[in-house]
C-alpha cells in the first residue's frame, strides 16, 4: 500500500480545449498524449478532454471543456485567481526570452515585477484567462 496518492497532472477548464492545449504545448515544449493529437486537416476537431505529456510520456497538464469560464479579475479581488501555475527560468535573459514567447503565443500580461532584484517576475493570463507566472528562481 502506498502512503500518499501521487499527483498525476493539473487539469485546466477551458471553453477551447484544443486552443489552450496548443498554447501550453508551445509555451512548455510538451507533446500530446498518443491519440490526443489534432485531427487530420479538414476533419472536425471537437474535443472535450486532452492531455499533454513531457518527452518521457509523463502527464503534465490536462484540459477539459466547460460551457463558460469566468476570467479572473486579478489583481482586483472581484474574481480571484483560485489557482495559478508557477514557471521558473534560471536568469533575467531567459525571463525576457520567455516573456516574448508567452506574448507571441497569446498570453496577456497582467503584472510586471521585473524591477524586483530578488525575484523578478511576470504574471500573465493564458488564452482562457488562467493566471500563470514566469520568474527567476
Amino acid at each position: 500500500m502506498t502512503e500518499f496518492p501521487e499527483l498525476l497532472h493539473t487539469v485546466l477548464d477551458t471553453t477551447d480545449v484544443r486552443g489552450l492545449a496548443e498554447f501550453y504545448r508551445g509555451l512548455l515544449g510538451l507533446q500530446y498524449r498518443p491519440g490526443d493529437e489534432p485531427a487530420a486537416s479538414g476533419e472536425p476537431d471537437h474535443v472535450d478532454w486532452l492531455v499533454l505529456t513531457d518527452a518521457r510520456g509523463r502527464a503534465k497538464l490536462a484540459f477539459q471543456l466547460v460551457e463558460r469560464l469566468e476570467r479572473t479579475t486579478w489583481p482586483s479581488p472581484d474574481v480571484p485567481m483560485q489557482m495559478h501555475l508557477d514557471l521558473t527560468v534560471p536568469d533575467r535573459e531567459a525571463l525576457e526570452h520567455q516573456h516574448s514567447r508567452a506574448l507571441e503565443l497569446g498570453a496577456e500580461l497582467l503584472f510586471d515585477r521585473t524591477d524586483d532584484p530578488d525575484e523578478p517576475l511576470y504574471v500573465y493570463a493564458d488564452p482562457s484567462g488562467h493566471p500563470f507566472c514566469i520568474f527567476v528562481a
